[in-house]
């Protein structure tokens, strides 16, 4: 018998014992995983383990509260330092009378208040392969439901193509659907690719791409299709209808909308299915904070990060205006956004400073509107998902809750790009208001009318947060390991910027490393 034979023997007779948590820590001990795997799994340490050891939290965002609630779990002692008079990071969802701080202005929240009014001005959507954070809202009764994020009857404006008008996202992608089959079909019938396909493929491909581009079977070219919709409407009637005609495929062409909003839905953490809490996204958070609130020391931000002999030493506001206190602890768990964290006094290695100073966080602005009538579903039957333009407001959310209610929440920008995003964030928040309604009126002709009231989020004026998420994918080494006993969180440290997965996967991380070494320590 094999020694991975007797390995799987054993791991079966631990799964049946104590459960799948458990052989995935026995398949770490074992070497049976790749690096890194093991603080991707849900975490697992035994009640009890961390007991006479103590761990500072620095922040309360989603990171944060993973990683004290996975710590106080086993036992170990957390204190966790949140800047605000709140929990969460930029988990962030606006409702009636709520109030958006940035450094230079304050907003009330406008709408009326009802459970299917709110802007999320953070997180909005949760992929359905964010295993993690999914984990935690089933482990928590967060409720659930569908985040509609690519929706046909949506609409694709670019301001210099097809009259400045927008066009309906099903005739853009059936028309560029069929033109494509009709090029691929014109270069197999001219034999560019006979030294690719024998006979009998030819004759297969061809015939898929009658199916796929809806060509006519006798010439092989598009003609246009019932595909994208009507010259009156959507679909057929009483009668049959006229399909509308094809859109110019030199338009198309010229249009931006192949260079990436096309394919938006193929990225794959924008798959479907995804999902949002119902009632808003800041459900997670205070399922979060219903566990660790009492460890929670809000209005605390951080003025020093000292190493210790036996640890770690955190300096801090006690509150608004508050005297500056200590806190003392075996480790930290620091998820401070490192533009914040930059200006934090402390004592970091130089490669740590280093990586901090080079994270740059991307210039996210959200707006959201409250219309007295939900005229997407009523003028153009768009129940959910995103319009794209090429103005700076870049895409309009359609609610995905609230169905046929009387009124509803649009997210009426959306803006990550770095000149649009520093243009919005350089406005008040009255004026992003005008401009968004004045860019939106471009794609739903009487917009403005229809809007009651709104707010805006600029996240790099939010305080302690001074950004969205960090810009890149690669998430720079010296965060991903500990300095001192000082250990990095949230998402920055990940290849997930901007998702609360990477958020918590962070966390697990941290937590794993913390307890590896208490372990190794005797505690």
């Amino acid at each position: 018998m094999t020694a991975n034979a007797t390995k799987r023997q054993f791991l079966r007779s631990v799964g049946g014992a104590a459960g799948a948590a458990a052989v995935y820590r026995a398949m770490d001990a074992l070497g049976m995983l790749g690096p890194g795997e093991a603080q991707a799994s849900a975490l697992d340490l035994p009640p009890g383990s961390g007991a006479g050891k103590s761990v500072v939290v620095l922040g309360a965002g989603v990171s944060g509260m993973a990683a004290a609630y996975e710590l106080s779990k086993a036992g170990y002692g957390c204190t966790v330092l949140e800047a605000t008079a709140r929990a969460g990071g930029r988990n962030l969802t606006a409702r009636a009378g709520d109030a958006i701080e940035e450094t230079d202005s304050r907003q009330t929240v406008c709408y009326d208040d009802a459970d299917h009014l709110y802007a999320n001005l953070g997180p909005a959507r949760i992929p359905y392969h964010h295993r993690t954070v999914l984990g935690y809202c089933r482990e928590f009764g967060v409720d659930l439901e569908v985040f509609t994020n690519d929706n046909r009857a949506a609409l694709f404006h670019n301001e210099g193509r097809f009259g400045g008008r927008p066009v309906a996202a099903r005739r853009v992608m059936t028309d560029l659907r069929g033109y494509i089959a009709e090029l691929l079909a014109k270069a197999v019938n001219r034999e560019a690719l006979d030294d690719v396909l024998g006979a009998e493929d030819k004759e297969r491909i061809l015939d898929m791409l009658v199916r796929f581009g809806a060509l006519e079977e006798k010439d092989l070219l598009y003609k246009g299709s019932n595909r994208g919709g009507y010259r009156d409407a959507p679909n057929a009637g009483l009668l049959a209808g006229e399909a509308n005609d094809p859109l110019d495929f030199g338009e198309l062409l010229r249009a931006d909308f192949w260079r990436y909003k096309l394919h938006f839905s193929h990225f794959l953490n924008q798959n479907p299915t995804l999902f949002q809490p119902v009632g808003g996204m800041d459900a997670i958070p205070r399922a979060f904070e219903a566990r660790v609130g009492r460890s929670i020391r809000y209005s605390s931000p951080v003025r020093e990060i000292r190493k210790t002999s036996g640890g770690v030493r955190v300096v801090h506001a006690d509150g608004p205006g508050g005297d500056l206190k200590a806190v003392e602890a075996d480790f930290a768990v620091c998820a401070v956004p490192a533009t914040v964290l930059k200006d934090i006094p402390n004592d970091f290695s130089p490669e740590t400073r280093a990586a901090i100073e080079g994270v740059e966080f991307v210039e996210a602005v959200k707006v959201g509107f409250q219309a007295r009538r939900r005229f997407w579903e009523e003028d153009a039957a768009i129940y959910g998902g995103i319009s794209w333009t090429d103005r700076d407001i870049t895409q309009i959310w359609y609610p995905s809750q609230g169905y046929h209610r009387a009124k509803g929440v649009v997210m009426g920008a959306y803006i990550w790009d770095k000149e649009p995003g520093l243009r919005f964030t350089a406005m008040s928040p009255a004026d992003r208001l005008d401009a968004a309604v004045a860019e939106g009126e471009r794609l739903h002709p009487g917009y403005g009318k229809e809007m009651e009231c709104g707010v805006s989020r600029a996240w790099l004026k939010a305080p302690f947060q001074k950004g969205g998420w960090p810009r890149g994918y690669e998430p720079p080494e010296a965060l991903r390991r500990p300095d001192g006993a000082i250990h990095f969180a949230g998402d920055q440290v990940t290849a997930l910027p901007g998702w609360q997965e990477g958020a918590v996967l962070a966390a697990h991380a941290a937590v794993d490393a913390i307890h590896r070494r208490a372990a190794g320590s005797g505690g």
